[in-house]
């Protein structure tokens, strides 16, 4: 490749990563104009690693042929496993054991490697392959994130000329400072959403980062906590109580995501949640939807724990609605992403109720009267009480007892749900 194509590409790769092209798309633009410039390119990969709280990193591919593979991948840890022995054989962890930048190999000597994958490349017709390791430094490392690994193909008989070599060896960091920059935005916006909640992350990243800028906003509430958590985490192993903890928030958020509301903190063995839309009544029906779905994740939890002679409990939920503050709430370096306000801290003593009458959920009158007909018919009275630290007492509602106990009552609910 010629110095002018070379500065275009170079050019190309700054102008989309500035614009945050998707890594898949810069890989596959990068090499349809290497190919285009007479670099014979018939496979890249590129992969780097991230900071997830399930996968270790991403991966892009490009192919000169149709393929049954994705342009894209996750990987999970390689630390352990099959995928631990695959990369102790892979050329990548050679070149960081060897303290190498670059490697290359002619396939037509693969039989005599024991490198992973290279007698596979070298069957389906590749000729020369070349490896880059391109490491980011101290500073610009993020977790486990410190490097680009990616490796190049052709299969022309006489592999890379030297020119297509010095071409690579210009191109791919560039390449790989645009999918750094890529990597970046989506580590940041993993890490909103799983430390301050889908909806707050998006308002955070869009730049409502200022203390005291909040919104009033009409919300439905969730608050739930788990059936004797004090009393179970005293009987229970040390290092059993956070993978105990973790089992029954995941049966919470997985209700709540999936009926499109947004967790906003986990307090202990506590979860606030709330849903919103411009029909509250819509919003309603999703927390119901949330708090079914939760007790069948419970069920379903239960069922596994008890098998491995695990502890196991059920939750309480309490479901109110009214008006919060929504936004940053704080000091000038330490700010908070949340909402309060008197509704709040109603929710919270509502799901406490729970325990004094035996019900798993409890909702305010405010969430009951604005349901349909429909909806008011499915819950009924526990009674008016005096909830600690609010000025004036309420009345409570929970699900008719028949929706549990009774299936000619609880199919008609569910698909109350479901509308």
């Amino acid at each position: 490749m010629e110095l002018a194509p070379r500065l275009n590409l170079m050019n190309w790769l700054v102008s989309q990563g500035l614009t945050s092209l998707a890594e898949n798309d810069l890989l596959r633009g990068f090499c349809e104009r290497c190919r285009t410039a007479g670099l014979d390119l018939s496979r890249g990969i590129v992969f780097i690693d991230t900071l997830h709280p399930i996968f270790e990193g991403r991966g892009f591919r490009w192919n000169d042929a149709e393929t049954n593979e994705s342009d894209s991948f996750e990987y999970l840890s390689s630390n352990e496993g099959q995928a631990a022995q695959n990369w102790r054989r892979s050329t990548f962890f050679h070149m960081l054991e060897t303290g190498r930048d670059e490697m290359q190999i002619d396939l037509a000597d693969s039989a005599s490697l024991d490198f992973w994958l290279i007698d596979e490349l070298a069957a389906q017709g590749h000729r020369h392959f070349v490896a880059f390791v391109h490491h980011f430094g101290e500073a610009g490392t993020i977790g486990q994130m410190d490097c680009v690994y990616s490796y190049w193909l052709t299969r022309r008989a006489d592999g890379f000329s030297e020119q297509d070599l010095s071409a690579l060896r210009d191109l791919v960091p560039v390449l790989g400072l645009a999918i750094k920059s890529a990597a970046q935005v989506d580590i940041a916006r993993t890490l909103g959403r799983v430390y301050l909640g889908r909806d707050a992350s998006e308002q955070v990243l869009r730049g409502r980062i200022s203390r005291g800028v909040t919104e009033r906003i009409n919300a439905v509430l969730w608050f739930s906590d788990l059936r004797g958590w004090t009393a179970i985490s005293e009987s229970m192993a040390p290092d059993e109580i956070i993978p105990f903890l973790d089992d029954y928030a995941q049966a919470a958020i997985d209700a709540i995501h999936d009926a499109g509301g947004d967790v906003l903190k986990l307090i202990g063995d506590g979860v606030l949640a709330m849903f919103t839309n411009p029909d509250m009544l819509l919003a309603k029906r999703a927390a119901l939807r949330a708090e079914h779905r939760f007790r069948r994740n419970i069920n379903a939890l239960n069922a596994r724990r008890a098998a491995d002679r695990r502890s196991t409990t059920s939750a309480y939920v309490g479901l109110h609605v009214g008006e919060v503050f929504y936004g940053n709430i704080g000091s000038d370096d330490r700010l908070d992403f949340t909402v309060v306000g008197p509704a709040v801290n109603e929710v919270s003593r509502i799901a406490s109720m729970c325990r004094s009458v035996d019900r798993e959920l409890l909702a305010s009158s405010e969430f009951r009267d604005g349901l349909d007909a429909t909806g008011r018919r499915y819950l009924v009275s526990t009674g008016r009480f005096a909830l600690r630290g609010i000025g004036r007492a309420k009345d409570l509602y929970t699900l008719d007892p028949d929706i549990a106990a009774d299936e000619v009552v609880a199919g008609p609910y569910e698909r109350y749900l479901a509308s």
